[in-house]
This record gives structure tokens, C-alpha cells and sequence, in this order.
């Protein structure tokens, strides 16, 4: 979800302060595993407006951006509704959107410990009291709009990831799967509810259609290891009135985090009041 980038993982995992990656100056392991990939999905992925460096193949798609699932069926279709900004480094969201509003967005854990039932109920609580057209529920049983599940995975290539999501279908439904690592190396033995809630907001926050805020300049958040461009994910820019016009440090949606309990800001929710 969101990354910091230093010197050695070992940093990383002890400072606890990566939401989506942490990841090595030296990047070498990651350019040969992007190397890897097919051409013609590295194209489908630089067509759809994302970074094609340090791409992944993973379970039911390709892994990009540090957090964000693009479904192969989905990176194979066309797009063709233009990108929202604020300003120059502020909110961004992707193509697709959530429809037929208003809705309610059912969330279900499955195979998790309480600490990320509780880090769910936490983000789902702060969404809810935006009052937006979108409301979100957990639930316990049966089938769900979004499900979070875990994952097992270390580091690998000088970073670890700690969630990955997708972004909204073309038929306008939310993305269906939050993936959250179970690693030692990701939360630790004792997670904090507060530092787990903040990731899977942020999540949420794809699932729904928004990109890291600082995607045209990671190095807003990131500082100079982590400059970068992520892609501007398609055409046209509409700049949501009443916002700034410089960048928003307290975003719940920038590229890298020192670790903090992170939610909206002012600007946050005015750009999710604009969209739902």
C-alpha cells in the first residue's frame, strides 16, 4: 500500500513503517524479476497508464506500483473514462469507479487473526462516518463484495509487501480481494490495530478507485530514493474544485509512510465527497 525506502530491509522491518513495500536502493533482484515478464503484458500495463519497473507475476495477476493487483482479464480490456486529479501531486483515482450508487459494500475477513477483524472494523468505521453515497458493513458469513484474506510472503528483492488490492471492475463494482500478509516480517507477532486499520483504509481506498496521491512524484513522499513516476493511468485530468493547489503531506493515500496511524485529511474527504 505504501512503501519507504531505505538503505537495508532490516531498517525497514524494525521501524515498522511500510504500508505496501520496503524496498532497497539496490534494486537489481527486482529488474530481473520485471525483466521476466512477457512483453506484451508490460505493454498492457504501460497502455493502462502504470510503471512497468519492478513488475510481479503473482497469484491472479501482476503485481505493480508495490500494491496494486491488475487482474489479467481486467488489464486486457480497454479503458476509456478519463483520470481525476487534484492539483499537481494531491488525488488521483483510475478509470473505473464504483456505480449505481447509492450502495453498501460488504466486507468480510476470512482466515485472519482478531487484530485485522479489528483493523477492519477500524477503516470501515472511518469510511462510514463521511456519510458518503458508498457505505461499507462486515460481515460473517456467506459471500462479500470485498474480501480480505492473508497471504504468507517474506521479502524478497529488498522489500516485503504488506497489502495489495486492485482497482474498481468496468461494471462498476469495487475490487473483490484485499491481500494482507501474514509474514513475521510484515506486522510482527502482535500487530498494531492502528497501523493494520491505516493499510487496509488505504485498500479500501483502490478498491474504490483511488491511486497513491503522489503517483506523478513519488519522491514527495518517498524522499530521492524513491522518485518515480508511476504512470498517469489514461487520459484527461479534472481538478476537483476547493482543493489546493500544492501537495498534502497528511494523505491517506501517498506512495510511502514513516508508519503512522494515518487517515483522511480535510483534502481527503473533500475528493471522496466529489466522487461518492
Amino acid at each position: 500500500m505504501i512503501r519507504k525506502v531505505t538503505r537495508t530491509l532490516a531498517a525497514c522491518v524494525l521501524v515498522g513503517a511500510l504500508f505496501t513495500a520496503c524496498q532497497k536502493e539496490n534494486t537489481d533482484t527486482g529488474q530481473q524479476a520485471a525483466a521476466k515478464i512477457p512483453q506484451d503484458v508490460l505493454q498492457q500495463i504501460s497502455n493502462k497508464g502504470f510503471s512497468t519497473a519492478d513488475v510481479r507475476k503473482v497469484e491472479g495477476g501482476y503485481l505493480v506500483e508495490g500494491d496494486i493487483l491488475l487482474d489479467e482479464k481486467e488489464l486486457a480490456a480497454a479503458s476509456s473514462s478519463p483520470t481525476l486529479r487534484i492539483a499537481e501531486v494531491e488525488q488521483y483515482r483510475t478509470n473505473n469507479l464504483v456505480t449505481r450508487l447509492p450502495r453498501t459494500i460488504t466486507v468480510r475477513v476470512t482466515g485472519l487473526t482478531q487484530a485485522f477483524i479489528s483493523g477492519t472494523d477500524l477503516a470501515i468505521q472511518r469510511y462510514n462516518a463521511l456519510n458518503l453515497s458508498l457505505r461499507f458493513q462486515r460481515v460473517t458469513s456467506g459471500s462479500a463484495n470485498i474480501t480480505i484474506q492473508g497471504f504468507y510472503e517474506g521479502p524478497s528483492g529488498g522489500f516485503i509487501t504488506l497489502g495489495s488490492a486492485g482497482f474498481p471492475t468496468s461494471s462498476g463494482n469495487p475490487y473483490s480481494t484485499i491481500r494482507m500478509n501474514t509474514h513475521p516480517q510484515a506486522y510482527g507477532s502482535n500487530p498494531n490495530v492502528n497501523y493494520v486499520g491505516s493499510v487496509i483504509q488505504h485498500e479500501i481506498g483502490h478498491c474504490i478507485g483511488m491511486r497513491h496521491t503522489d503517483y506523478m512524484n513519488r519522491a514527495y513522499s518517498c524522499g530521492s530514493s524513491g522518485a518515480g513516476n508511476e504512470g498517469s493511468a489514461g487520459v484527461g485530468a479534472v481538478r476537483i474544485p476547493g482543493t489546493p493547489s500544492g501537495p498534502d503531506a497528511g494523505s491517506w493515500m501517498l506512495a510511502c509512510s514513516n508508519g503512522g496511524n494515518r487517515t483522511f485529511n480535510a483534502n481527503d474527504i473533500i475528493a471522496l465527497n466529489y466522487l461518492y
